[in-house]
């Protein structure tokens, strides 16, 4: 039969549509012509597929091929239609049967050997398949990450020969299973407990980790603002299987995910020189950036004054939507991006404003401009404000006294249960109307945050921030309301900005 037709699967941001790799075989002079909308790597594959099967022993048919890559209007990218075109030649010239194709998905890249080399995105892929009911053929490493979506059957193929020896009845595929999938207990994460001094920071941490809040750290050089933000993955409550095969489905699209990792938070701490592209993501094939890989975990981003101002500004709809929408003049993506951003600055260019000992040079104008950088909207959309101040010299020479990670997390999962039984989801992503629903204050509590707005000139979004963070730290207390207490400890949180 001159034509074959094998399954596949494209990506299209974190989707993945079907894809069928239609080969057909005619008379006229030797050529291999590959149609819909392939890019450079997918051209490629003419000379990647004819040494494959010519160093695997198989007849490259001297016929004029084409290869269509259906739907049309889908753009196709990376090597992973290598092994698709390659079993589709061979079903076409009939080395191999054209019926056994049917039952299974495929996807790889080859190597001139006719080895199966890893491939990007394989979770998302297998994920999407979840409902079609056929098998998925990978190569053996990309294998590993697809099992995790257990609802499918994964084979996991070395060679070429290997997956013709299976398609043939001359021999089988092993099945990949799936790695212990159990819920991350917070162990592989630092230890809060290693932390020396710095109490209301820790605390200002506790109450990230149990709302989901966005959290700023401003202090002079050397306080620990990056140890403690490093902490707060530790802290976190345990992801659900939902979020957790979200989160890797994503890091698979970027090549970084590792199943041994699997359910952990993610902790992404991109340098203050990168582009806009590469914290939002984009390209011309638009693929995540930093803040959809740091999806379910903590973004930390260290000298926040010394990003481009494009580039922060560019987190104010993400912060808000918890997604990120990427639009290209042919290309079109949407990528999730419910992550916590901690971010770290200096009070002031040298680093050492308000020190006791008058080591700052800084002229109030370079302090002012400094600050200035964050923008008013940006630092608007930043839930607590903490000051992290130099620690006494006297406390970092004592042994470590502070609460353990373990300990803390264990306040913050009841506090994050409270939630998701009261309102299905966080705090800090609670809307406009649920915030009216759920945190109504007490009538001290709401005069108190009467005086708060006129006296630090809150805004309505810093109202709302405000009423959200109080709300948090009435769930870690247990509090059915919000008292004038839990009011006054959230404002202590949002100082620094209007000092």
């Amino acid at each position: 039969m001159p034509l074959a037709i094998v399954h596949s699967r494209g990506l299209d941001g974190l989707s993945a549509p079907e894809v069928a790799v239609e080969v057909h075989l005619a008379g006229g002079l030797p050529s291999l012509t590959l149609v819909g909308l392939p890019d450079t790597e997918v051209k490629e594959a003419r000379d990647r597929v004819r040494a494959a099967l010519q160093n695997s022993g198989f007849d490259f048919p001297g016929k004029r091929i084409t290869v269509n890559l259906a739907p049309a209007e889908l753009p196709k990218e990376s090597g992973r239609f290598d092994l698709p075109i390659a079993l589709g030649i061979l079903a076409a010239s009939g080395q191999i049967p054209s019926a056994a194709l049917a039952n299974h998905e495929f996807a790889g890249e080859l190597s001139l050997s006719g080895e199966l080399r890893p491939i990007r995105g394989a979770l998302a892929m297998v994920l999407a398949a979840g409902g079609v009911g056929r098998s998925f053929v990978l190569p053996t490493s990309s294998a590993r990450e697809a099992a995790l979506a257990s609802k499918v059957r994964v084979l996991t193929a070395r060679t070429l020969l290997d997956v013709c020896a299976h398609l043939t009845g001359q021999g089988a595929l092993d099945e990949c299973q799936a790695t212990d999938a159990t819920a991350d207990d917070g162990s592989d994460y630092p230890d809060l407990g290693e932390v020396r001094g710095q109490v209301q920071a820790k605390r200002g941490l506790e109450i990230a980790a149990a709302g989901a809040h966005s959290l700023l750290l401003a202090g002079p050089p050397g306080t620990g603002k990056s140890m403690l933000a490093s902490r707060l993955p530790g802290l976190l409550p345990p992801m659900t299987l939902t979020a957790a095969l979200e989160s890797a489905a994503v890091l698979s699209l970027a090549g970084q995910f590792r199943p041994e990792v699997f359910r952990r938070h993610p902790y992404r701490a991109p340098h203050h020189t990168a582009s806009s592209a590469a914290l939002v993501g984009g390209g011309s094939i638009p693929r995540p950036g930093e803040i959809s890989l740091a999806h379910q975990g903590v973004l930390f981003l260290d000298e926040i004054p010394e990003f481009d101002r494009r580039v922060l500004e560019a987190l104010r709809e993400p912060l808000d939507s918890g997604r990120i929408h990427i639009s290209r003049a042919a290309r079109q993506a949407e990528f999730p991006a419910q992550f916590q951003l901690v971010a770290a600055m200096n009070p002031c260019p040298c680093g050492y404003h308000g020190d006791s000992r008058g080591r700052c040079r800084c002229t109030p104008d370079q302090v002012l401009r400094y600050r200035s950088r964050i923008s008013g909207p940006l630092l608007d959309r930043i839930d607590l404000q903490i000051e992290v101040p130099a620690v006494p010299a006297e406390v970092l020479q004592q042994p470590p006294d502070g609460e353990a990670s373990a300990t803390v997390r264990a306040r913050v999962t009841q506090a994050r249960e409270r939630q998701m039984q009261r309102q299905g989801k966080p705090n800090a992503r609670l809307t406009g109307k649920e915030i009216d629903q759920y945190c109504q204050p007490q009538a001290d509590a709401a005069a108190l945050l009467k005086h708060a707005i006129s006296r630090f000139e809150l805004s309505a979004r810093a109202f709302h921030r405000l009423l959200k963070v109080a709300r948090t730290i009435a769930d870690l207390g247990g509090g059915e309301s919000i008292a004038a207490a839990h009011v006054a400890e959230a404002v202590q949180f949002r100082r620094f900005a209007k000092d």
